[in-house]
């Protein structure tokens, strides 16, 4: 199956490493996140990678051209406008994608995600549009419940008291492009939500690593986990 990646966005948020560099090419332990995403996919088989454009693009342009050495991956870098959101980056890729049914995700993110039986749980739904995988955020904070001033509830950090949030990781059926009216559609709005409505939205349940890259503090935790090689990719 083709892989989109999103990698057009500004990264405010990360603006320590963004101003100069898009987000997706942030180095962990000497490589860019894009490169950890891409592996993953391609230890599953799927290694025909489209990637959208979008804030400095041209730097993935050139470490595609000078740094990156891997002849076994089909890697095509289209330029998407660098106000397009998510959406319309995807629309804007349509002509590339034929009308087999496609991966994506956002250049920010890694899991340890079973590919595989992603794509099985997406074709078991013979009614998907498309099916997302669906995680838990790691909690950062212990929660309190308090009463007057008294706290009556402590618990420490956990996973199990938050709820499903998109993790990325999507299968797309290419006509559900035709939900996405322009460049300015966000692809979390009002795309998914029309097709949630008509029962097309699926979620695959991951309960396994993922983790996101949105901060500073989220880049350092990324890095240690793969010196320490509690991940591995």
């Amino acid at each position: 199956m083709k892989v989109v990646i999103l990698a057009g966005g500004l990264g405010t948020r990360l603006s320590e490493y963004t101003k100069t560099i898009p987000k997706p090419m942030v180095k962990l332990s000497g490589k860019p996140i894009l490169h950890y995403i891409m592996k993953h996919y391609a230890n599953y088989g799927h290694n025909e990678f489209y990637i959208a454009l979008g804030y400095k693009g041209k730097i993935i342009k050139e470490y595609f051209k000078k740094d990156f050495k891997n002849s076994n991956w089909k890697i095509n870098l289209i330029d998407t406008g660098l106000k397009t959101m998510t959406g319309g980056r995807v629309k804007k890729l349509k002509k590339y994608l034929g009308d087999e049914d496609f991966l994506m995700t956002y250049g920010d993110g890694l899991s340890d995600v079973n590919l595989k039986k992603l794509v099985s749980f997406h074709k078991k739904n013979k009614k998907a549009l498309v099916t997302m995988t669906a995680v838990r955020p790691p909690a950062r904070f212990g929660s309190i419940k308090i009463k007057g001033d008294k706290v009556k509830i402590f618990r420490e950090k956990s996973k199990i008291d938050e709820g499903w949030i998109n993790g990325g990781f999507f299968i797309i059926n290419p006509k559900f492009i035709d939900n996405i009216e322009k460049s300015s559609t966000y692809l979390e709005k009002s795309p998914l939500e029309k097709i949630a409505k008509k029962n097309q939205l699926f979620a695959f349940k991951h309960k396994g690593f993922w983790q996101c890259m949105d901060t500073k503090r989220d880049k350092d935790y990324l890095e240690q986990l793969l010196k320490k090689k509690r991940i591995k990719f």
